[in-house]
């Protein structure tokens, strides 16, 4: 069965590259209007020329880290879409380093943009998603269920995004619904500077890490994008609060 989605409005936040460029990509092909988000103009006018969409896609820029930069980018989806039916907060941060070596400002960056962010984008969008009886994705991670060395932050941030999507599925019901995605091991620029991180190496640290789930693979974006589209759908009709894993088998042993 095919998800169509034409006729929506979509926002992605961090939707110029990796999960939220795939997440982009399958929602045009779904027949979408989306407005996509980078943390800058130029990234975002860049991931609109490659995108190729022409009017079904439109940009979102700003950095999420604030609740300036939060408002205007739900203020340029909704003017360009003229309302929303869908919003995934997928931009995030992240940093490869122990406790001792975190200081203030690498905290601040990393909560501001991963769990702040989240909240007020969700907070300025509300209103049109209530009138819509849209549907909310929040990208958390399996570290927001499990603990990582030297990833205690973004683990916090993670956990905190899975409390969040809880909260607000019941503060929203019953006309937006709210739900989580918790990817594994994914091939994106984040995780090869976690395997450069590691071992030294991309190769060397994606046998380590995809050894650790049932596939014994990393998975491919595309591999989330799915789950999102599901979860956005008429076939998700009576989800929220839901917290979906898709780790390949990481936690489950």
């Amino acid at each position: 069965m095919n998800i169509d989605f034409s006729g929506k409005r979509v926002l992605v936040t961090g939707g110029t590259r990796g999960i939220g460029r795939c997440i982009v990509e399958h929602f045009l092909e779904a027949g979408a209007q989306v407005a996509v988000n980078g943390s800058t103009p130029e990234s975002t006018a860049q991931a609109l020329a490659e995108l190729g969409a022409g009017d079904q896609a439109l940009a979102a820029p700003g950095s999420v880290w604030s609740v300036a930069g939060c408002r205007a980018v739900v203020d340029a989806a909704l003017a360009g879409l003229g309302g929303l039916d869908v919003l995934v907060n997928n931009a995030g941060t992240d940093t490869e380093s122990s406790v001792e070596n975190i200081d203030e400002e690498i905290w601040d960056r990393i909560v501001d943009t991963n769990l702040k962010g989240a909240f007020f984008t969700t907070q300025r969008a509300l209103p049109a998603l209530q009138a819509s009886h849209g549907s909310i994705i929040n990208m958390s991670s399996v570290l927001g269920l499990v603990g990582a060395v030297d990833e205690s932050i973004y683990c916090a941030t993670k956990a905190g995004i899975i409390a969040l999507t809880r909260a607000h599925a019941l503060e929203f019901a019953p006309h937006v619904r709210v739900n989580a995605v918790c990817p594994g091991v994914i091939d994106t620029d984040m995780l090869r500077k976690w395997a450069v991180y590691m071992t030294g190496s991309v190769e060397a640290g994606y046998d380590i890490l995809g050894a650790e789930n049932a596939f014994g693979r990393v998975a491919h974006v595309r591999e989330i994008a799915g789950p999102v589209l599901y979860l956005a759908s008429d076939l998700a009709s009576f989800v929220t609060g839901s917290i979906h894993v898709v780790d390949g088998g990481m936690i489950a042993d």
